[in-house]
């Protein structure tokens, strides 16, 4: 997979893809994350990338000159499975969100800054416009990450037990249940007694039912979906 990320500031996005499982997944082959400077398309000697909107409104909006000639560069060199915009009136993320768009092969993500992009770009090029939450950043650059994060490590062979992530929170509609780790007494708090049984089927069976006790009391909601 290559997901390609255009930012204003892609200094504030860098970090997470050069630590932890990113990191490997990229080293690996597995991944390759390119992140491009919008600046690098900007207009004049001051490559400018944003101005007023109009109709009086407070806030910069990223122009779409620069938008277009960049996003036009990228798809003369490959074609992409999904443009995404991140916004927060685009559709909420979520895991099944995260393994629909980790089958894809290139990604490109466009990072909201100011008050947005140009309606023109989103109505030519986006095909997902998402929303991490129901809050504002000052930039799409954390949500790339997020998103890129969660569609990373469903890759098979990103995760050293690719297992790992199919018992994720969310990937049926539960929350994970409650994990432990050695040692099995500590300070008189003990592991639950069926996790250190060896006997899988009881484990599988107490694993299911704690998730859905936890998910009854912390998000009711996925179960009515």
């Amino acid at each position: 997979m290559r997901i390609d990320i255009i930012s204003v500031l892609p200094e504030l996005i860098r970090s997470p893809f050069e630590a932890s499982i990113l990191k490997r997944a990229q080293q690996k082959g597995i991944v390759e994350v390119q992140l491009h400077n919008l600046k690098d398309f900007g207009m004049g000697k001051h490559r400018q990338v944003d101005d007023y909107s109009f109709g009086g409104n407070a806030g910069m909006v990223l122009r779409p000159e620069p938008l277009f000639e960049c996003i036009e560069f990228l798809q003369s060199q490959r074609s992409y499975d999904a443009i995404i915009y991140t916004t927060p009136d685009g559709r909420r993320f979520d895991q099944k969100a995260a393994n629909n768009l980790s089958l894809l092969e290139n990604i490109l993500v466009i990072c909201g800054h100011y008050k947005g992009i140009d309606q023109r770009v989103r109505d030519h090029f986006v095909t997902h416009e998402i929303s991490i939450g129901d809050y504002v950043l000052s930039g799409g650059e954390l949500a790339a990450a997020v998103i890129s994060d969660a569609i990373i490590r469903l890759i098979p062979g990103v995760l050293n037990d690719e297992t790992s992530a199919l018992t994720d929170s969310f990937q049926d509609n539960l929350l994970a249940p409650p994990v432990y780790t050695r040692p099995a007494e500590f300070r008189g708090l003990d592991v639950p007694e069926v996790l250190t049984s060896g006997h899988f089927k009881k484990i599988e069976d107490w694993n299911h039912e704690q998730a859905l006790q936890r998910t009854k009391e912390r998000r009711p909601d996925l179960l009515e979906d």
